[in-house]
């Protein structure tokens, strides 16, 4: 599966989280910035006083016969300062100017190094990990990315709430037992304890965690209807006529997006079903011949179109595939796209090919992420251990931050940016461990038309 990321529109600054009080301390690597600076004040006027300060000279007050010439001269200038003033008003020349008063943050920092012990000890590889719909609690995913069969893989999801007193880094606020290696999981956008997940047996499963006795809320069994491979994705989407009402989108390796209503019997229930075909891709991208590497598709949910698949359903499977966008080198309004062969690629939803391509690792990238506040900024995890920042308004080319997660280089497998406490941002690697990271107000605070930047940007890339 390809990992992939939509530009959201620009919302307005969420909710920051004073944190000062909650820092734990975590051991992480240095951290490189592609774009360093130092800043050195001097002051040329210094003095040390080592004697008793001579009495200040008397000062002179103000003649009171001085204030008619006073008045005449600010009669005189008065039309010529307004001139300029309203001149200054309308100028452009300061636009995109910000005043910052506070002092210089670092870029980036380590805020909480978050291990399951039991997990780790297994060797469980963090596969998944999202933010609830406070902004408060971080769920995680263990199981296995490697080669190897790990459907009957015990594994866990684990959950801190990173506002409760006290936190221990090492012990989760719940912990789930799974029978098979979790590969995704996203919270419920409104219910803040509800969360799905995808298993390498194919099942979906839905939890509630606020009931860590028994907290599985739904579940797909294993049925005809059921995935026959690994499930990398899973989505909550608002049902077309009943927007507070959600449904599981969930998508695998065995070529199908599925989409799940829970039911009363603790049971997921096939909904809709699309199956993907290369044969039945549009004309006017349809592939010569079949891809060594995954490529972004366009589809819709509203498709009728039947699809040209054999696999069993007890609802009709549908094509749902609208345009094709030109694959990377390995297995995938604007949006972002990260691939096996250590290449972002950023798309305008216009167009086949890329607007711009960079190569961020000579390894696999595994995920892609934008900012929630900040239209230009968004993260990528590597394959080489280092989570990588850019801001197009400072570089298309570069990154600005690289953050090394691990200390040996085992890839970074997923993040997340938090966007309700927009200064956090997660990442869970090979390691077993997730690392919660707090930006700067550079990567936090948007600017003056900055959301016309990504227009600005498309259009200087396409000429």
């Amino acid at each position: 599966m390809r990992p992939w990321a939509w530009r959201p529109c620009p919302r307005s600054g969420g909710a920051s989280r004073a944190s000062a009080g909650k820092r734990k301390s975590c051991q992480t690597a240095g951290i490189a910035t592609a774009e360093a600076s130092s800043q050195a004040r001097t002051h040329a006027d210094a003095q040390v006083q080592t004697e008793a300060p001579e009495e200040p000279a008397a000062v002179a007050p103000v003649s009171q016969h001085d204030t008619p010439r006073l008045a005449a001269f600010l009669r005189r200038v008065e039309a010529m300062v307004i001139r300029e003033l309203n001149n200054n008003w309308q100028s452009h020349a300061f636009d995109g100017y910000e005043v910052n008063w506070t002092e210089q943050q670092r870029t980036v920092s380590c805020l909480y190094t978050l291990v399951y012990p039991l997990a780790q000890g297994q060797g469980l590889h963090v596969t998944g990990i999202s933010w609830n719909a406070t902004g408060s609690v971080l769920a995680c995913a263990y199981g296995r990315l490697d080669d190897g069969d790990w459907s009957t893989l015990k594994s866990y999801v684990c959950t801190w709430n990173l506002d409760r007193q006290g936190l221990n880094p090492q012990q989760p606020s719940v912990v789930v037992e799974v029978p098979s290696a979790v590969m995704c999981l996203a919270f419920h956008p409104t219910q803040p304890s509800h969360i799905a997940g995808g298993l390498y047996s194919g099942e979906v499963l839905v939890w509630d965690m606020s009931r860590p006795e028994d907290p599985l809320l739904w579940r797909t069994g294993l049925t005809d209807d059921t995935h026959t491979d690994p499930v990398y994705q899973v989505l909550w989407l608002p049902e077309p006529r009943h927007s507070h009402r959600f449904q599981v989108l969930s998508a695998a390796t065995d070529g199908r997006v599925l989409l799940w209503r829970g039911s009363g019997a603790g049971q997921l229930r096939l909904s809709k079903g699309f199956a993907l075909a290369v044969q039945q891709l549009p004309r006017s991208t349809k592939l010569k011949k079949p891809p060594q590497g995954g490529f972004p598709l366009k589809c819709s949910l509203a498709s009728e179109a039947a699809a040209l698949t054999r696999m069993p359903s007890s609802v009709p499977l549908r094509a749902p595939v609208q345009f094709t966008f030109s694959p990377h080198g390995g297995p995938v309004n604007l949006f972002l796209s990260a691939g096996t062969d250590g290449h972002v690629h950023l798309y305008s939803m216009l167009q086949a090919q890329p607007l711009t391509s960079l190569q961020l690792s000579h390894k696999y990238l595994f995920a892609v992420r934008w900012s929630p506040v900040r239209p230009l900024v968004f993260a990528a995890a590597s394959g080489e251990g280092d989570v990588q920042l850019f801001d197009l308004q400072k570089s298309s080319q570069k990154p600005t931050v690289s953050i090394m997660q691990t200390q040996d280089g085992s890839p970074v497998y997923c993040l997340e940016f938090n966007s309700q406490q927009t200064q956090l941002l997660a990442a869970g690697d090979a390691k077993g461990m997730v690392k919660v990271w707090q930006l700067s107000t550079a990567f936090t605070e948007q600017g003056p038309r900055e959301a016309e930047g990504l227009d600005q940007l498309e259009a200087e890339i396409a000429t």
